[in-house]
C-alpha cells in the first residue's frame, strides 16, 4: 500500500498532509505519525494533519504529534488545511468549517491578498474566544493565570500568564528572545505538573506595542518555527498582562503572523501563509 501525502508548511511550522476521505490510512496512526515525521528516517515534520469527513462542518481534521501524541488544534496546521483540500478538490469554497478537537475552526482563503501566489495563499482564520479559566485551560488553579510566579529551582522563576485556544499554553515574557535558553525551560515548563496534558510554552519579547518576537516550545515537538495556536495565545496574554495592544503582529523564526483579538465578539483572528512544499508517496512500514 502506497500512502499519498502532501508536504506543506505555515510561517516554517511543517506538516505531512493525509487524505481519509480517499485514501486508505494505516490503523495505528500514533506510531506512523513518528515513523514519518522523523527528519532523518522519514520525511520529516512536525505534525501530521488527516482530513475527514464531518458531521457536525464540513470537514474534520485530526493532529498527531512528531511523538505520535494527538492534540486538539493548530494554528498553522489549519491554514495549511484549508489550501489542502482544496488541492485534494473537496471544496472550492474560500471560507469552510472544520472540526477539531479544540472545536469548530472558521478559516476563509483570503483570494486578492498581494503576497499569494500558486503555491502560497493567505488564511484568515476565526481561532474562536480564548479560555481563561485555569481548570478548563487545564492547569491547576483558579480563575486567570496572569504574570504569575512559577519557581523551577535551578532554572529560575518565571512569570507565566496561561491561555487556551483549544489548547493550552503557558507565555513567559523574557528580555532576550534569541539568546533565551528555550531548550532548556521549554521542556521542563512543558511537563510541569501545573499542567495536567502537557502545555506548549511560548517564551516572548516585547518590542512594542503592536510587534513581539517569539519562540515556541510544543508538546510533543519540541521547538518549532511557528505556532498559529501559540500566537494567537500571545495576542491574548499581552492584553491580560497589558504587555502589547489587541492588534499585533507576531515574529517567528519561520515568519510573522498578523493576529486580532477582536473586543466585540471576543474572537482572535489571525492571517498568515499556508504553502506546499512537496508532494510525495509514502512506501515505507504501514504498522
Amino acid at each position: 500500500m502506497q500512502i499519498p501525502f502532501i508536504k506543506m508548511h505555515g510561517a516554517g511550522n511543517d506538516f505531512i498532509m493525509l487524505d481519509a476521505i480517499k485514501d486508505s490510512l494505516p490503523t495505528d496512526l500514533q506510531s506512523f505519525s513518528q515513523k514519518i515525521c522523523d527528519r532523518h528516517f522519514g520525511v520529516g515534520a512536525d505534525q501530521v494533519l488527516i482530513a475527514y469527513p464531518s458531521e457536525t462542518c464540513d470537514f474534520r481534521m485530526d493532529i498527531y504529534n512528531a511523538d505520535g501524541g494527538r492534540v486538539e488544534m493548530c494554528g498553522n496546521g489549519i491554514r495549511a488545511f484549508t489550501k489542502y483540500l482544496q488541492i485534494q478538490g473537496h471544496t472550492d469554497q474560500n471560507k469552510i468549517t472544520i472540526e477539531t478537537l479544540g472545536g469548530t475552526i472558521v478559516p476563509e482563503i483570503i483570494t486578492d491578498h498581494p503576497q499569494s501566489t500558486q503555491n502560497i495563499s493567505w488564511v484568515k482564520v476565526d481561532m474562536g474566544e480564548p479560555i481563561l479559566d485555569a481548570p478548563k485551560i487545564p492547569m491547576q488553579g483558579l480563575g486567570q493565570i496572569v504574570l504569575q510566579d512559577l519557581d523551577l529551582k535551578d532554572l529560575g522563576t518565571y512569570q507565566i500568564t496561561c491561555v487556551s485556544m483549544g489548547n493550552p499554553h503557558c507565555v513567559v515574557y523574557v528580555d532576550d528572545v534569541e539568546n533565551f535558553p528555550v531548550h532548556k525551560v521549554g521542556p521542563v515548563i512543558e511537563n510541569h505538573e501545573l499542567f495536567p496534558q502537557r502545555v506548549n510554552v511560548e517564551f516572548v519579547q516585547v518590542k512594542n506595542e503592536s510587534t513581539v518576537v517569539q519562540r515556541t516550545w510544543e508538546r510533543g515537538s519540541g521547538e518549532t518555527l511557528a505556532c498559529g495556536t501559540g500566537a494567537s495565545a500571545v495576542c491574548v496574554a499581552g492584553v491580560l498582562a497589558q504587555k502589547s495592544s489587541r492588534q499585533v503582529t507576531v515574529s517567528l523564526k519561520g515568519g510573522d503572523l498578523d493576529l486580532v483579538w477582536n473586543e466585540s465578539d471576543n474572537h482572535v483572528y489571525k492571517t498568515g501563509p499556508a504553502e506546499v512544499v512537496f508532494t510525495g508517496l509514502w512506501t515505507g512500514d504501514k504498522k
